[in-house]
Formats: structure tokens, C-alpha cells, sequence
């Protein structure tokens, strides 16, 4: 396949505008490190916001989606759909709560909750981890979709793509810091949305799909067109995987990026670059109406017809014989139905492909890099470091961390896989994160505990656990992790007293959980405060309930029926307007 003069027109003319932005904020963003990697802390709500869902909206989203399609139908988009509990408990729990501790990076609380050498190898720990090792793994997953779509739809070697793909958003990531990235991330969301809807919209058309009538009444798709299980005729082995296990225990038990309980990741680069608390929060809430009511559909509706197209990986090997046999994937599926748009809708979606790529890596090549410079470098090495060297130093992060996750794209082979493992190797420390802020008794112990049995399982489980699915292994995760940290909670070493009183008093978290600790602070805790803990807790199961009702009401408006749209469409309100009057009680 070849693109035209103006689809290379389009595509030319979004690089160079992203290149511009990059160049026009440099000045400002090389100033100092709160400017290059936290923009200034002065960000609004609303571009905070897109900027959180363009970054989630990356190459290998609709190629995870497609392949979650096909193999489990709609019904087991739940395996990401079940986050949504915890991203709303990040928006009305925690974004307050990290925007008044005043830390620069989410691997910084370490410092600020616990005490002692623990709490500086936690920190130096997680800060190699977080920034390095995780960062370029979930880096090298949405490369490798890059690949997938540069092998599909150009023919290009798997070093032409990368080569390609990384040289712009490196070059506007490396000069305009945070700032830049927000920026860009604006344009490429909208022309991320612009491209994924025209392409459905266009496909649907194909005349072997026969428009959305004839995609819904297909042999290949009727079966898997519910986003709901049937109890009646499903085991719980079919149960399991797709529905109960990501709704009951996936969502609160596994550090995943993006959707970390309690928050993390970019999601807090995010909050900590806003203006105050509101602008956290209402940045937060916009990413997860975004997130999970409003991208989800035209990819959902493009794996349904590669199912009538491409209904086997036989089929998509045969029409791109050069792609390698070990790429070939149902995540192919795809860049696959890409190839069957026009001239100029062609340039179109390449381009919404190529700004999605792009507002993912700069996001996290900024955000992994501001960690290995702040909780690394300056912490143990360069203390007194100027901020213009911090600067550089994140700058040469910044490609280093580029260049470390297009080799390994190199060596994997599915973002499925690369799901799965880190929700394996994050299994079980999901409750520790979300239990940290309120509850005095967590400490450094606990931390290390969970990391380590969470680590070691997932390495060991591939050994002795080959013959459970997936799903088992995920709960044999939690089950062993949550057993190996909460005694330490009781028994280990407790945090010194005066690092508790001072984190109490600066992040003033809601609760019984620190009574003991809201005494010797001089503050009451009991009544009052378990109270203020009941009205955002409801407002997260509201604001869930309101999402998920436009998420299905969507749905339901697109399998044309309407009664059933109209019922969601009502829950949805009703959530949206119980959620508006708790959002006012929240907020004073």
C-alpha cells in the first residue's frame, strides 16, 4: 500500500506542527525542572484532562482492543472496563490527595509517608523501576504496534518503522518538556478521534461488511456482540476470565499504567501540574468520561469487521504474505482493515495513528524521565545539581529511554501479552496502594513485602503454575502478595512518629484509619471524619454508574435498540445528577 501526495501532505503538516509546539515552549520549559517536567504547576483542568486520554489513546489500544474482540467478543473489553472503579476513586480519593502533598513525582510520597533507610531504598527502588524497567516495557508494547501497522500498511521493516516513528516525538519531546507535550497532545487526541470514527465509519461501508445492519447479523459476529454476560448459559469458567475477575478483583488488586488504584504514573504528573485540588480532580474526571464512555466504540466496531473479513489469522497471513509469521496476531487485525481506505481518509488515519504513538511516548519518555532525574539522579547523586542540569540530564534521559524501547520492540511479539504480564506482576499490591493514605499503620516494610512477592510470582508462576489460566494465576498473585505484606503492617518496624504527624497534617486524609496518629497531632478523628469519607466514596460508585450507562447506552443506540439506549441513557442522568449534588458537598 502507498500513500498519495496528500495523505503524505497530512501527515507532514501534523509532524511539523508538533515540531513547532516543541519549539516554541522550549525557552520556557528549559528553565527549571518544575517547568521542564511539572509545567509550571499552573496547567487547567481541561487540557490536563485530554492531554491524560490522548496519552492512553496509543497505537496498540485499538490492536489490544481488536485482539480482546475477537477472541471474547465485546463482553471481554471488562478486562479494561473494570478500571473505571478505580479510576473513580482516583478522582474524588486521591487527586486531592496527591496535589496537596506537593511532591514532584509519585515515586517521591515514599519519602514524605515513610521514614529511614527503607523509605530512601523504596524510593530509589521504584525510581529505577517505575522510570526504567516498566516504563520502557509498556514503551516497547505500543512501538510494537507501531511496527505491526508499518509492516501491514507499508511494507516497512521493523527498524524503518521505529526509526520513523521515534525521531519526531523524541526531537519536540527532548525541547519542550511537559508543556510541550500537553500541548501537542490537544491536536493529536482530536485527530486521534477524527481518524479512528472516519475510519469505522468507512469500513462499515465495505461491501463485504454490508454497513452496520449486515455487521451485526454476521455469522462470525451475532455471538459476540454482548457486552453483558448470560448467568443462564455461561460456566464459571467463561465467567471468570472476562467479567468476574477484572469486576470483582482485577481493578483494586493490580498496579496497571494508566489505571494504578489510587493513582500514579502520568496520571499524577498530571494532577501535580495543576493548578490547585479542583483542577486535579476535574482534570480526572474528564480523562475517565473520556477514557471509557467516549473512544471505545469505533475500535469495538472495526474488530467486529475484521471478524467478516479476516475471520482467522490464516486469512490475514495470506493477504500480507511479507509479514512475519510470528507477528501475525489477532492485535493484527487492526492495521489489517486500515488497508481498505481511499486516498486521502488513508493519510487521514495514518496521521491519528502517528499522533496517538506520539502523545503515549512523549508522555511517558517525560514523565519516566522526570522520575529518574528527580528520585535518581538528584536524590543519590547530584543533590545540589543546578536546575538548568537537571534539565539536561532529563533531556539525555529522554532519548535514552527512547532508545531503550524501540530495541526491545524489537523482541516482543503481542500487547496482549504484555497486558497480561504486567497486570501478573502487579497482582496483589493494588489494596497496599489504595489502603497507604488511610491507614497509619502501612509502612516501608509493607511496600518492599509487596514488591517482592509480587515479583517473585510472577516470574515463578510460569514454573509451577503452567497449567492455571491466566486469570487463576492472577488471583494465586493477589492471594500470596496480600499474605506476605499486610503482617508486616502489624509487625514490622512502625514509621517514625513525627514523619506520620507531619504527612497527617499535610495531606489531612479523611477516615478512622489514622485516629491514633490525628491525636498526637491535636486534631479529632472519628464521627466527623469517617463521615467526609462516606460522600466521595459515593460519589465514585455514582460517577461509575453514570459512565457505564452512557458506555452501554451507546452500545445499545448502535445495535439499533432503542428502548434499551434509552433506559442507559436515563441511568446515566440520573447517576450524572446525584454525582453533581455529592460533587458540591465533596468540594466544600
Amino acid at each position: 500500500m502507498q500513500l498519495t501526495t496528500p495523505d503524505w501532505l497530512i501527515l507532514a503538516g501534523f509532524l511539523a506542527l508538533s515540531l513547532w509546539i516543541g519549539l516554541r515552549v522550549s525557552r520556557k520549559a528549559g528553565s527549571d525542572f518544575s517547568s521542564f517536567f511539572l509545567a509550571g504547576r499552573s496547567q487547567p483542568w481541561w487540557l490536563l484532562g485530554v492531554s491524560m486520554v490522548a496519552t492512553t489513546f496509543s497505537t496498540d489500544t485499538p490492536n489490544l482492543v481488536s485482539d480482546i474482540v475477537r477472541r471474547d467478543g465485546v463482553l471481554g473489553n471488562w478486562t479494561w472496563w473494570a478500571f473505571l472503579l478505580s479510576g473513580m476513586l482516583t478522582v474524588f480519593l486521591y487527586a486531592k490527595l496527591w496535589r496537596r502533598s506537593g511532591v514532584s513525582t509519585d515515586v517521591e510520597f515514599y519519602e514524605i509517608r515513610y521514614s529511614g533507610k527503607a523509605a530512601a531504598f523504596l524510593r530509589a527502588f521504584r525510581g529505577v523501576y517505575l522510570g526504567l524497567l516498566f516504563n520502557v516495557l509498556v514503551m516497547a508494547a505500543v512501538t510494537l504496534a507501531a511496527i505491526k501497522i508499518g509492516s501491514v500498511m507499508f511494507g516497512w521493516s521493523p527498524v524503518q518503522t521505529v526509526v520513523v516513528a521515534a525521531s519526531v516525538t523524541l526531537a519536540y519531546s527532548a525541547l519542550g518538556g511537559l508543556q510541550g507535550v500537553l500541548l501537542t497532545d490537544l491536536a493529536q487526541f482530536a485527530m486521534a478521534m477524527i481518524g479512528s470514527v472516519a475510519a469505522a465509519m468507512h469500513i462499515l461501508r465495505l461491501p463485504e461488511v454490508g454497513g452496520l445492519d449486515g455487521l451485526l447479523a454476521h455469522v462470525e459476529v451475532r455471538d459476540k456482540l454482548a457486552f453483558w454476560p448470560s448467568f443462564e448459559s455461561m460456566g464459571w469458567s467463561d465467567l471468570a476470565p472476562v467479567f468476574l475477575i477484572p469486576l470483582l478483583v482485577q481493578w483494586w488488586a493490580s498496579y496497571y499504567p494508566g489505571s494504578e488504584p489510587g493513582g500514579g504514573g502520568y496520571l499524577v504528573q498530571r494532577m501535580l501540574s495543576a493548578k490547585d485540588e479542583t483542577h486535579a480532580l476535574a482534570a480526572t474526571l474528564l480523562f475517565n468520561l473520556l477514557h471509557y464512555a467516549v473512544r471505545p466504540w469505533p475500535w469495538i466496531l472495526v474488530a467486529m469487521a475484521s471478524m467478516v473479513v479476516f475471520p482467522g489469522l490464516e486469512d490475514i497471513q495470506e493477504r500480507f504474505p511479507h509479514v512475519p509469521a510470528d507477528v501475525v496476531r489477532n492485535d493484527l487485525a487492526y492495521p489489517a482493515m486500515l488497508t481498505f481506505l481511499p486516498p486521502g481518509l488513508l493519510g487521514l488515519v495514518v496521521t491519528s495513528l502517528a499522533a496517538a504513538y506520539m502523545s503515549t511516548m512523549s508522555t511517558a519518555v517525560n514523565w519516566g524521565s522526570s522520575i529518574l532525574v528527580n528520585d535518581v539522579y538528584r536524590r543519590f547523586f547530584r543533590p545540589r545539581a543546578t536546575e538548568r542540569q537537571l534539565v539536561w540530564v532529563g533531556r539525555l534521559f529522554t532519548v535514552a529511554l527512547m532508545a531503550s524501547a524501540c530495541a526491545v520492540s524489537l523482541v516482543i511479539e503481542s500487547a496482549l501479552g504484555v497486558f497480561q504480564i504486567l497486570l501478573q506482576i502487579g497482582a496483589g499490591t493494588g489494596l497496599l496502594y489504595l489502603l497507604r493514605w488511610f491507614w497509619w499503620r502501612i509502612n516501608a516494610a509493607t511496600e518492599v513485602a509487596a514488591m517482592i512477592a509480587s515479583f517473585s510470582v510472577a516470574l515463578l508462576m510460569p514454573l509451577v503454575g503452567g497449567g492455571l489460566d491466566v486469570w487463576q494465576r492472577l488471583l494465586v498473585g493477589v492471594a500470596l502478595t496480600t499474605l506476605c505484606w499486610l503482617p508486616c503492617a502489624y509487625f514490622a518496624s512502625a514509621t517514625d512518629e513525627k514523619k506520620l504527624v507531619h504527612f497527617y497534617r499535610t495531606i489531612r486524609p479523611a477516615g478512622p484509619g489514622w485516629a491514633p496518629v490525628a491525636r498526637i497531632a491535636g486534631r479529632a478523628a472519628g464521627s466527623s471524619a469517617s463521615q467526609s469519607l462516606t460522600v466521595p466514596l459515593a460519589a465514585s460508585a455514582f460517577g461509575s454508574v453514570a459512565i457505564y450507562g452512557f458506555l452501554f447506552a451507546t452500545g445499545y443506540l448502535l445495535y439499533g435498540e432503542a428502548i434499551k439506549a434509552v433506559a442507559g441513557l436515563a441511568v446515566a442522568g440520573l447517576a450524572g445528577v446525584t454525582l453533581l449534588r455529592l460533587w458540591k458537598r465533596h468540594g466544600r
